[in-house]
Order: structure tokens, then sequence, then C-alpha cells
């Protein structure tokens, strides 16, 4: 049986469980993974609430102890709560280790708000996200590992992360206790509350719970906030009761914010978290509104657009010391009082915390400036042509049609984003999908139209060409 290249994505490795994922090429997974692990070579495996998690894992180990690693088990948890195990002394989680080590890194096995069959694993490697071009020298390792076989040994060690992370968000934000409004929690039957209660209750928050219960059938929605039909629910309940509500992807490292008036995307919240920051740099994706990036300049920010995905922001965050990074889709990233990757739970806490201080979250919103806005298009293009595709709407953009509007700038950090006088696109090639992605703002409800036509145009000029 052959290693399949697709498994091996931009940001993490994701297929369909036993025809991708399965015991010979998860065992193979493991073990490359387990070579390229330095230190002490102890890393600890969690996972998410999907049927076959479990199998993975005990797969995943036995490749890991082939190694030579020592495997930890976190049992099921929430990706932030997998990545604070980084950050917690291995003393603190287990006797048998030395003072002052930490781990080596954490696998996190998730499908995240992929449908029920995928699952995947997203990696973490001296508190650094292993993605891009590591995945892919991986994958050239997995397949020259082809003809090797190792006997199943899911041999590791217990640990209790959850407590420590609970414990630690209930400290972080004691002065939260007895905060009266109610808010709206809708987990999706993923693992957002295999924490997310339990620091309500010791916070003694008011809250209402949809779909808390960890289901890897998702029996009610699917676990993609980002999509507005899965929010149907919680809006309905929002619209009855409660102040606000937030929802939560498959593995909770994505939110979404919403009051009565508004669902509040992911670069709208980083005005609102900026609102009581210190001047620093903030990192935003190249879908990000420019009303983000003018409004943070304006306020005394220095901005940085960059290429989309959690990994891209998390490692650009570290690297330029910026206080805060966002993705559009919820993906929240606070580098001041946190430890710089993206974390639901720790982004519903800030904003709870604004609304303590007395913000009025409707107003915040309600005075930016007006614009229009499309939500993400995606459009099928297979995994072969997409990067072509961009490369010829670059070359056609050199010497564009008189009827295009006049261009003031092109950013190609991550396909292409077409500033205009009054607004822009953007096409994009998806890194973990086979399609092509399009966004378009502008000042004037007409002038998006105007503006989206012409960039459809353009894909169909650049598609004709090829």
């Amino acid at each position: 049986m052959s290693i399949s290249k697709s498994i091996f994505r931009e940001y993490d490795i994701r297929g369909l469980f036993e025809k991708e994922l399965n015991r010979k090429s998860v065992k193979l997974i493991g073990y490359a993974i387990g070579r390229k692990i330095s230190g002490n070579k102890v890393v600890a495996i969690g996972y998410d609430a999907r049927s076959h998690s479990t199998t993975l894992k005990d797969y995943l180990t036995s490749g890991l102890n082939a190694a030579g690693c020592t495997v930890l088990d976190m049992g099921m948890v929430a990706t932030p709560v997998n990545y604070f195990a980084n950050y917690v002394p291995l003393k603190t989680l287990h006797n048998d280790f030395r003072q002052g080590d930490f781990l080596d890194g954490s696998i996190m096995i998730t499908g995240s708000h992929n449908p029920k069959q995928y699952n995947g694993f997203k990696i973490t490697l001296n508190r650094l996200p292993f993605f891009g071009n590591e995945i892919q020298a991986l994958c050239d390792e997995v397949i020259a590992l082809n003809d090797m076989s190792f006997p199943d040994n899911a041999k590791s060690i217990e640990i209790d992360v959850r407590s420590h992370y609970i414990n630690y968000m209930t400290k972080e934000f004691s002065f939260l206790t007895g905060t009266n409004i109610l808010t709206i929690l809708d987990a999706g039957n993923g693992v957002a509350d295999t924490v997310l209660t339990e620091i309500f209750d010791k916070l003694s928050l008011r809250y209402e719970g949809l779909y808390l219960e960890p289901d890897g059938q998702f029996p009610n929605h699917h676990p993609d906030p980002s999509e507005e039909k899965n929010l149907e629910d919680i809006k309905s309940v929002l619209r009855t009761k409660g102040d606000i509500a937030f929802a939560y992807d498959g593995d909770a490292d994505r939110i979404a914010v919403l009051t009565k008036t508004y669902n509040i995307k992911g670069d709208q919240l980083a005005l609102l978290f900026t609102k009581f920051m210190e001047k620093s740099t903030i990192i935003g994706e190249v879908k990000c509104s420019q009303v983000m990036y003018d409004e943070l300049e304006r306020r005394g920010f220095k901005t940085i657009m960059y290429r989309t995905g959690h990994s891209n922001l998390k490692k650009k965050l570290k690297e330029e010391s910026a206080y805060f990074a966002c993705e559009v889709s919820g993906h929240i990233f606070f580098n001041d009082r946190y430890f710089g990757y993206d974390d639901a739970i720790y982004a519903t806490l800030r904003v709870l915390e604004l609304i303590h201080r007395g913000m009025d979250i409707n107003e915040e919103i309600k005075k930016l400036p007006k614009t229009y806005v499309t939500e993400e298009s995606k459009i099928a293009v297979s995994d072969e042509k997409k990067f072509l595709l961009i490369e010829k709407i670059k070359e056609i953009l050199k010497t564009p049609s008189h009827e295009f509007p006049l261009i003031k700038k092109i950013i190609d950090i991550d396909g292409v984003r077409i500033h205009f006088e009054y607004g822009w696109v953007l096409v994009r090639a998806s890194n973990t999908t086979p399609m092509i992605t399009t966004r378009c703002e502008a000042y004037d409800a007409d002038l998006l139209k105007y503006y989206e036509k012409q960039l459809y145009q353009l894909i169909f000029l650049a598609e004709k060409s090829i």
C-alpha cells in the first residue's frame, strides 16, 4: 500500500481515516516525526472527539516509540490545550521528569472543522508550528520509509494538562468572577467543553450551552462557525436571551463572536482587542479588511499584512515579536499576556474582559467606517492548476485591459490582492483544498458588485489562457 502525498498539506497532515490515515501510514508518520524531535525526545499527544482519533493515537504512538521517543498521552483535549502543554514544566505533569524540562513537541490528532470521516495531525516542535516545507520534507521521508514496518506499541504515560489549563485561565481572569452577563456557548459537539464550562463555573459566570457534549458524529450541525448556516441555532437563542454568544470549531482553535446585532469577524475583533493594548505590531492576513489596517495605523500601531494560515501567522508573530494576529475566519493569536497561538477559549475570556472594562461592543463596531464585503467565495480548481492560474492572473495584470479598474497597488504575498481607489479584490490558491478563493471589499455596494464582476472576468481570462 503506497502513501498518499495529498495528505501532507501546507499547515498540517489531513486525510480520510483508513483510506489515507491507516495503521501503516500513521506509524510511518509517527516514526518520521520522532526522528525529527530533538532534546530529550519527549512528545505529548492529544486528540479530538472523532471516533477514530484514539485508534490513530495508538498508531502514531507506535511510530514515535519506534523512533525512541517518550510519549505522553493527554487524552481528549482542545487544540489550544495541546499547545498549552508545551509551556507547562514536565515536572508539573509527571514526577518522573527533571526540574526545568519542557516538552520537545506535541501532536494534536484532529480533523478540525472537516467532515467526520476526516482526521489529521497538527504538529508543534520546540514551541513552533511544523508546516510548509517541513511537512513536504516529512512527506518525502515517509514515502522513502514505505517498506519499513513497526510492531504495535502504544505504550505512553498519561498526563493531565486539562486541569493545569483550567487553573491557568481561572487565575488569569479571576477579575471576571461574577460578571453579570448571560453568555451563550455553542461547542458544535466539538471539544471546546473539555474545559470551557468548567472555567465558566469556577469564575461564577452565567451561561447557556448548546451542543456541549463532544460527539465526533456532529449530530446537530457541522463544527465550522465561519459558515453562517452553522450559526442558526445560536442566533435563535441569542435573539430571545443572552448578552453575547460564542461558537467554536471542532477543535476549539477558531471562534465566532455574536451579539444581537453583529457577527463579529476576526479583523473586527482585532480593532476591539487593541483598544486596551500598548502600541505595537499587529499582524493580519491578506483577507482582512482594509478598515482594520487603516484604523490600526491611525491609532499608532504598526501593521503587517501576511499570508493566510494559522501556522504562517504563529511563526510571523514570533519573528516580529508582535502582540496580536488574526484571521477573518476566527483564528485569534494573543502574544501579550499569552503564548502566541490561536486559542478560542482564551479569546472568549478576552472578549468578556472588554465587556467587564465597560466596552459597548455594538457601539464600537457601529463606529467603524462602513464598507461592503463579500463572503469568501470558493471555486473548484485542481491542485495542479490552482497555482498556475494565480501566476497567469499576475501576468495579465502587467497589462490589464482598459476596462479594468485603475490599479493603485498589488500585494502578492499570498495570491493577488488588487487595490483600487475605493476598495480591493483578492484571489488566492487555497493551501488545503483544490480551490481558489476570492474576497472583495468596497466603500459602495454598487462598486463592490463592479469590482467582483471584474475579478471574475480576470479569472475567466486567466483560465482560458492556460
